[in-house]
């Protein structure tokens, strides 16, 4: 029977030698090839500075950091993320202020955003799911009117870009380098600035609080990237182009042909990145039957994600009870079909005829 899983790693012969020649050299730890992935790292971000950690997790702890937030504050984010997104939160000792969504783009409700901005607010948390920015614009807008930091949780968004500026390069941006991703060093993280202070900041916490050896200055935390990790990443990075146009061609194939549920769209001015395709079941339909029929069927999905994080047992203490309905509706109705740079035109077109059998 036919397998399409819902993600795999785009893994050649350049990233296992780039791996080896780590290994030979001896020099395992963060080191030279780190710092060369920072630097490449910045310039398609189109910053001064990027800096490596050791997952997406960790990027958005120390960006919270560096940013100055912590115990009282509170961060407007939103509800229909990763669970990471609010832990990173919590983390500082902040509160998160959850923010409806937009039903098109599942991406922060921009205009509810600004009814919920307090004393307290210290920042805003735009998450660009799946793929496509929030609009920037507005987020910079209520940055501006309210003195709010901008944390962009990029994680799904390498590359993606908003009236021709890249995701990370309007704020503090903090992206996930896991399996999944559009590049990927099996685990790893970076945050993008061009805030020399911040990024002086962010070297110092991710190192123990180090700007020279055993020298303390600040509490800090072992959030380093290997350079094994850094040495995949570059070859990522160099393939990204690559990675980028096969997963547009991947979601405009299947935009052009199924019917059968409401498909995703690309925003003008956005460019949408493709990190899930994520299309909504219709009203008829129950999304975990038709998950299980997919599955049966060979095609691997996802659902990203099933229980928003305000529903999560531990938030609702925290925080209390809530509703979000655009949020809580969307989390029962999507389905993320493959998409990576890996399908064959076989692949989408058995992905279409299944889909459309529904």
């Amino acid at each position: 029977m036919r397998s399409i899983p819902i993600s795999r790693p785009d893994i050649t012969e350049a990233e296992k030698a780039a791996v080896i020649e780590v290994l030979e050299s001896g020099l395992l730890a963060q080191g030279t090839r780190t710092a060369k992935f920072e630097e490449h790292f910045a310039q398609m971000c189109g910053v001064k500075h990027a800096v490596a950690v050791s997952s997406g997790t960790s990027a958005l702890h120390i960006a919270l950091l560096t940013n100055g937030i912590g115990p009282g504050d509170e961060v407007l984010t939103t509800p229909f993320t990763f669970i990471a997104t609010v832990n990173a939160i919590l983390f500082t000792g902040a509160k998160p202020v959850f923010v409806d969504i937009e039903e098109e783009t599942f991406n922060l409700d921009l205009f509810q955003a600004e009814s919920l901005v307090t004393s307290r607010t210290k920042a805003i948390l735009p998450v660009h799911l799946y793929g496509q920015m929030c609009d920037m614009d507005k987020v910079v807008a209520i940055s501006d009117r309210y003195g709010l930091k901008i944390i962009e949780d990029a994680c799904q968004a390498i590359s993606a870009t908003y009236n021709g500026r890249c995701a990370g390069s309007f704020g503090t941006g903090t992206f996930s380098l896991y399996a999944t991703k559009n590049i990927m060093c099996g685990e790893g993280g970076m945050i993008t600035t061009d805030d020399d202070g911040i990024a002086e900041q962010c070297r110092m916490l991710r190192n123990h609080g180090m700007k020279r050896r055993y020298y303390h200055e600040m509490l800090g935390y072992n959030y380093r990237l290997t350079d094994l990790q850094a040495a995949i990443g570059l070859v990522q990075l160099e393939r990204l182009p690559e990675f980028s146009q096969k997963r547009a061609s991947n979601a405009k194939y299947l935009n052009s042909r199924i019917e059968s549920m409401i498909k995703p769209k690309e925003k003008q001015g956005f460019k949408h990145v493709w990190h899930q395709y994520t299309v909504r079941v219709r009203k008829d339909q129950d999304r975990d039957h038709v998950a299980q029929q997919l599955n049966n069927a060979g095609i691997g999905t996802g659902i990203y994600y099933p229980i928003p994080t305000h529903k999560q047992p531990y938030i609702k203490e925290i925080c209390g009870e809530m509703t979000l309905p655009v949020a809580e509706q969307m989390a029962k109705e999507v389905i993320s079909l493959p998409v990576h740079s890996q399908l064959s035109t076989e692949d989408l077109k058995f992905i279409v005829e299944e889909v459309n059998k529904l």
